[in-house]
C-alpha cells in the first residue's frame, strides 16, 4: 500500500488562502482598496514578505490590482481572471463548480474540441491513432472514478495536440483540473461504462477517418450535458 506524502502549506499559501476567500465571500468587495501590506502584516501575523509575494501572485490571478503609489484594490476577477481562478473557486466551493461555470466550461468545450476534431481527423496517422486508443483503453480498465477522469482527459488533450494549431493543448491542458473534475462527477453520477461508450463511438468515428459523424457524435453528447438530459450539475 503506497501512501502519499504529507506537506502542510506555506504560510504564504494559506494568506492567498484566506484573503481569497474573503473576496470569494463578499467580505472584500470588487472595487475595495485593502489595507497597507504593513497593516495586513499585523493584523494577519505574518512577515510583510509574506503579504507582499501574496498579494503578487493574487494579481496575477486576476483577484487584484495593484496600483503604483495606490494600494491593491480587489479586481472584479470574472472580467480579469485566468483558469488559476476557476480553481480557487473550485476549492472556496468545497471543489464544486457552480452551475453557470459548469456551462460555460461545456459550451468551451463544445467550440474547442469541434475544431479539434475537424482539424486533427485528416491528419491523423496509424500511430497517432494507436497513441488515443491507448488511453481509451485505460478509460476501459480504471479501476476508480479519479483514474478513469484521467484517461478521458488525455483522450480528449491528444486530440488539441494532433491537430496541429499550437494553443489549442495549451489551452486543453490550462483547464485540466477543472474538465477532470467534471468527467469524475460524470462517472459517479453515470456509471464509467457510459463515459467508456461515448468515446469508444466517438474513437470508431475518428478510426473510419468520418469527420463529420465524430463531430455529429461529440456535440450531441455534450449538449445532452449541458441541457442536463445527462446531467453533472450540483443541485
Amino acid at each position: 500500500m503506497e501512501l502519499p506524502k504529507l506537506q502542510a502549506p506555506s504560510l504564504k499559501e494559506l494568506f492567498i488562502k484566506e484573503m481569497e476567500a474573503q473576496i470569494l465571500s463578499g467580505k472584500l468587495p470588487i472595487g475595495s482598496k485593502l489595507p497597507s501590506e504593513r497593516e495586513i502584516a499585523e493584523a494577519m501575523g505574518v512577515s510583510r514578505a509574506v503579504v507582499n509575494g501574496g498579494l503578487m501572485e493574487m494579481a496575477r490571478k486576476g483577484f487584484l490590482e495593484i496600483k503604483p503609489r495606490s494600494g491593491a484594490y480587489v479586481a472584479d476577477y470574472r472580467r480579469r481572471g485566468t483558469s488559476e481562478t476557476l480553481l480557487a473557486i473550485m476549492n472556496y466551493n468545497g471543489g464544486m463548480l457552480g452551475r453557470e461555470e459548469i456551462k460555460s466550461i461545456l459550451e468551451l468545450r463544445l467550440v474547442l474540441e469541434t475544431l479539434a476534431l475537424e482539424l486533427a481527423i485528416p491528419r491523423m496517422t496509424d500511430a497517432d491513432l494507436a497513441v488515443i486508443k491507448g488511453h481509451l483503453d485505460k478509460l476501459e480498465s480504471a479501476s476508480d472514478p479519479q483514474t478513469a477522469a484521467e484517461a478521458a482527459f488525455c483522450f480528449h488533450y491528444e486530440l488539441g495536440m494532433m491537430s496541429g494549431n499550437s494553443l489549442l493543448p495549451l489551452i486543453f491542458y490550462s483547464f485540466k483540473a477543472p474538465v477532470t473534475m467534471l468527467w469524475k462527477r460524470y462517472i459517479q453520477l453515470h456509471g464509467k461504462e457510459k463515459l467508456f461508450e461515448n468515446n469508444r463511438a466517438l474513437y470508431e468515428q475518428i478510426a473510419a477517418r468520418n469527420v463529420h459523424e465524430a463531430v455529429r457524435l461529440f456535440r450531441e453528447s455534450i449538449h445532452q450535458t449541458i441541457s442536463g438530459g445527462v446531467s453533472i450539475y450540483y443541485e
